[in-house]
């Protein structure tokens, strides 16, 4: 189930679809944690790779592993495969 953004609290472990900057047509599930935002006060972000993502209905969030899974196949077809930018 794709996560509403009322429901992110900082230390939620959730999952992600990133995908490789540098061979875009491969993605991954990634796990990610829900942070505090440093660069913005009050707000909240994805950490992932040592990088804050903004926390928004742009990025497709998920509670579970398995639900981002089911999401990718949907999207992609085949297997989980590398890592790179958020899908």
């Amino acid at each position: 189930m794709e996560m509403n953004e009322q429901n992110y609290r900082a230390g939620d472990i959730v999952y992600v679809i990133y995908r490789n900057p540098h061979t875009y047509d491969v993605a991954n599930v990634q796990e990610a944690a829900v942070v505090k935002n440093p660069e913005q006060p009050g707000e909240l972000a994805l950490f992932l790779y040592e990088t804050y993502f903004p926390l928004d209905s742009d990025i497709a969030v998920y509670a579970s592993e398995g639900d981002a899974e089911r999401a990718y196949h949907d999207a992609f077809g085949g297997g989980v495969e590398s890592e790179g930018e958020l899908w």
